[in-house]
């Protein structure tokens, strides 16, 4: 009995919360279609009205299928028994599921998390021209480390002029001549190489000022509020504008103009004619101006050196800025917004929990209904025969008096019994029963005799 009571309640619990299922399946489906309705309004292109009317048919659609196929989940798996067969259903529950998703949650997950997304996706570009611009600006300074070395030539060679012109420290004779003529010559092709590259530095800072101003308004852009559209527009346009200042800095590198200076100082070297009043003197020209051709050689060699390593630096690509829409986007980048991605799931797939927690409670009910099967469809009559049987063939009763004819005094009048329940098998007229039936005070059940019917 205490089975039946439980099957019944669980029937009963079940037909209670059936009203509940379909409003719970209706706000879900609805809710699913609100936020279809959100996402695949920033696919469509076209007029206003035709993407109203063309994202509310889709998103309606997505509500009735979600509504319907759960409907008949929750209406069939439960009741089916057979292994096979709820396998089969569980593999259509599971090509249901799958579809939902396909036409439903990752629109749902661009509504969620398309902003966001989009978002990520500037920020990740700001970092990349970030790096274009201090990779350009780094080539373009990399020049600027030639100056000293350039400073240090040109100071050496208008040193030795000055002591060539005051000492003779060369030639051993004072005054101005050819060795200090030539001297003073590549001073002063130094110090017009210095000045190429300091007034470079200029150009190059003014640049850099420049593409940072594009940096902090693309960075304002990431960061601001509003609608993602517009912002997203003005990126793209600050983006075109930074590449060109990124292609100046490029082509404002002196590092290429100093590797040609610096080959010009020896393939270009011409020595003057020795102007000495004697021949010992020339001769000693002559000797000192083959010296500087050969420290002009090595100081040419050393900066085209220092060129080369400049210039092998690899050269800043380019970076071109394409805008994505939300879904792009959350597609893109669907590893950092796992969240949005489940809670956009879980919408069009919390029916399945319902329909394996109706599936476990039919089970359970036909378990425990099962074990009373018989006894619900057995009748009185059966029940009596049932009794009479087992008193005849074990010689005892299934219900035991309360007391015996013996604990009755003698001289006590027996009680006037209550109209007895005879078995529906009486016995034989001709054979008296051999014990009285026993009298029970206060019972409403006669135990029947207990001797064997005979046989006819």
């Amino acid at each position: 009995m205490l089975r039946r009571n439980n099957a019944a309640r669980l029937q009963e619990t079940v037909k209670g919360v059936e009203t509940m299922t379909r409003f719970a399946l209706a706000v879900l489906a609805l809710a699913s279609g609100v936020y279809t309705y959100l996402g695949v309004r920033g696919l469509l292109d076209g007029t206003a009205t035709f993407v109203f009317f063309a994202a509310i048919i889709y998103s309606a659609a997505v509500s009735v299928a979600i509504y319907a196929f759960w409907t008949f989940m929750l209406r069939f798996v439960p009741l089916v028994t057979n292994a096979a067969q709820r396998v089969a259903l569980f593999l259509v529950m599971a090509v249901g599921c799958f579809m939902i998703m396909a036409m439903s949650s990752w629109l749902n997950a661009a509504a969620l998390a398309g902003s966001a997304a989009q978002e990520q996706h500037l920020a990740i570009n700001l970092e990349e021209y970030v790096a274009s611009l201090d990779q350009a600006h780094g080539n373009a300074l990399a020049a600027q480390s030639l100056l000293p070395d350039v400073q240090r030539a040109a100071d050496r060679f208008s040193k030795l002029a000055d002591d060539e012109r005051n000492s003779g420290a060369l030639t051993g004779t004072t005054g101005s001549g050819s060795v200090v003529q030539l001297l003073t010559q590549m001073s002063a092709q130094m110090t017009e190489l210095g000045t190429t590259i300091t007034n470079s530095r200029d150009q190059v800072q003014t640049l850099f000022d420049e593409g940072s101003a594009h940096l902090a308004k693309m960075r304002e852009l990431v960061s601001g509020t509003g609608e993602i559209g517009p912002r997203s527009d003005e990126f793209a346009s600050e983006s075109v504008a930074l590449n060109a200042v990124i292609t100046s800095l490029q082509s404002t590198d002196v590092a290429p103009s100093v590797k040609r200076a610096a080959a010009d100082l020896a393939a270009g070297f011409i020595a003057p004619v020795a102007d000495g009043s004697s021949t010992d003197l020339q001769s000693r020209q002559d000797t000192v101006m083959g010296t500087v051709r050969d420290s002009v050689a090595a100081q040419s060699a050393q900066l085209s050196g220092a060129a080369d390593e400049i210039l092998k630096q690899p050269k800043v690509e380019p970076h071109r800025f394409a805008p994505l829409s939300s879904a792009e986007a959350v597609l893109r980048y669907w590893s950092d917004f796992i969240p949005s991605w489940a809670g956009a799931i879980s919408i069009d797939l919390l029916p399945v929990v319902l329909v394996l927690v109706l599936m476990i409670v039919y089970d359970a009910m036909r378990r425990e209904m099962s074990t009373v099967e018989e006894a619900e469809t057995m009748t009185a009559a059966e029940m009596l025969r049932s009794l009479d049987l087992y008193r005849q063939l074990t010689g005892k009763s299934l219900v035991e008096p309360e007391s015996s004819p013996a604990a009755v005094p003698p001289e006590a009048p027996p009680a006037e019994p209550e109209q007895p329940i005879v078995s529906p098998a009486p016995a034989p007229a001709a054979s008296p029963p051999a014990h009285p039936p026993a009298v029970v005070p206060d019972a409403t059940i006669t135990a029947l005799d207990s001797a064997r019917k005979p046989r006819s």
